[in-house]
């Protein structure tokens, strides 16, 4: 079993910046792709950013070239890096991580950004 701790979510005015983090702990054999999601109010979650255990990264076009996704697997942790945050970023973010073809989901943490 894999548990997922979140951190990094607040409140921030639109053009600034946030860094998340989700460490993976238990018992982990192997993880392989690390991801991010989010959920707007009153929308489906969708994908965010990928990054695989190789660093092959692929991000949703609306967050390209602001977000970067990055891990370190010695740590088993992941990170998402948001700059120039716009309010349509605003929403509950998800990290997920596939660990020998399972899945798991962390608690989500929320992102909030005011115009």
């Amino acid at each position: 079993q894999v548990q997922l701790v979140e951190s990094g979510g607040g409140l921030v005015q639109a053009g600034g910046s946030l860094r998340l983090s989700c460490a993976a702990s238990g018992i982990i054999i192997r993880i392989n792709t690390m991801g991010w999601y989010r959920q707007a109010p009153g929308k489906q979650r969708e994908l965010v950013a990928l990054i695989t255990r190789a660093g092959t990264t692929n991000y949703a076009d609306s967050v390209k070239s602001r977000f970067t996704i990055a891990r370190d697997n010695a740590k088993n942790t992941v990170y998402l890096q948001m700059n120039s945050l716009k309010p349509e970023d605003t929403g509950v973010y998800y990290c997920n991580v596939d660990s020998i073809s399972i899945n798991y989901w962390g608690q989500g943490t929320q992102v909030t950004v005011s115009s």
